[in-house]
């Protein structure tokens, strides 16, 4: 992705164009001659400050299309794709005015002979410069946004082979992910910890996995999650090579098992023909009394065994067998 550039707000803009112009001083022949070739310079400068900067954001910003993919729905989901494609629009509407204006303003300046018109002119130009500019501010606003946005989401490698983990907030998968992995995701005892998605890899002599760690997923319908909650749901749509779902028994997380398994449940039956691997958190704290593989990253117990069972199954993705 082109490298996305710093948004000024309106009035930096201005600014900036305004302190260009303030250092121009040209030589002339007589008084109106150096009135009007200091006008022009002024104006050319600061026009030009303006249009090349808001024509640089629409053309280094992505181009992002509702095209049903995971990075797209992402985008709309934590950006907003329509909202962002208007933005970028105004910043095109507002160069071309800038533009057109600066225009205006040039052959007004060569064509006068009188020196009072001079400054009028200059300072007409500034003033209908900084109105078009105000009129795109909140896009502007928008854009520094969305550009901070932009640089948190996951690069996600779509010929690698993934496993992602999910499961209900807080049951461990945090944790289990940044032992698996080279992913540092934050870890705290509270629900929702997991802002976003976090991407780490697992080495296998020479070949690289990724392994995802989502936010706690919950067991309702679709339209009641938080954005939160649908992006661990897009990770699990469009991602997901193994589905590793974490249970915690122990009742630490603040979820009764009988809901961690309705979830587990529900996302079986949107998961057909996905391997899938169940695991118990926290073995340190509580075991329960069945046959579920149990493991604890704090203490490592089991996870050379859970390591080697999801290389195993991500070993086994043939990438064009699938849709």
């Amino acid at each position: 992705m082109t490298s996305i550039p710093t948004v000024l707000t309106s009035d930096e803009l201005m600014d900036k164009a305004f302190h260009r112009a303030s250092k121009i001083h040209k030589n002339g022949t007589t008084a109106l001659d150096f009135r009007k070739k200091t006008a022009l310079a002024k104006v050319t400068a600061s026009g030009d400050i303006v249009v090349t900067t808001l024509k640089d954001y629409v053309n280094r910003f992505p181009v992002i299309e509702k095209d049903g993919g995971f990075y797209s729905e992402l985008v709309d989901l934590t950006i907003g794709i329509d909202r962002y494609k208007q933005s970028l629009g105004a910043m095109n509407w507002a160069s071309n005015r800038a533009e057109k204006l600066k225009n205006e303003s040039l052959r007004n300046l060569r064509r006068t002979k009188d020196i009072t018109y001079v400054e009028g002119i200059r300072n007409g130009f500034y003033g209908r410069l900084a109105s078009i500019l105000k009129q795109v501010s909140k896009d502007l606003l928008f854009l520094q946004d969305a550009k901070n946005r932009f640089r948190d989401l996951p690069n996600i490698e779509s010929d690698v082979a993934t496993a992602v983990v999910a499961g209900f907030p807080n049951v461990g998968k945090s944790k289990l992910v940044s032992v698996l992995s080279t992913a540092a995701p934050e870890i705290a005892p509270y629900p929702f910890t997991t802002k976003g998605i976090v991407i780490g890899h697992i080495q296998d002599g020479w070949r690289k996995y990724q392994i995802i760690d989502t936010p706690g997923l919950l067991d309702r319908s679709l339209d009641e999650r938080n954005d939160i909650e649908k992006q661990a749901v897009l990770a699990l749509k469009y991602l997901t090579h193994v589905l590793v779902f974490i249970l915690d028994p122990s009742g630490s997380c603040g979820y009764s098992t009988e809901k961690q398994l309705a979830l587990l449940d529900s996302v079986k039956r949107g998961f057909p023909g996905v391997p899938m691997i169940i695991a118990e958190s926290k073995s340190d704290m509580f075991k329960s009394d069945n046959d579920t593989f149990k493991f604890s990253a704090e203490t490592g117990e089991n996870m050379n065994v859970l390591r080697e069972n999801i290389l195993s199954e991500l070993r086994s993705i043939r990438f064009e067998e699938r849709e």
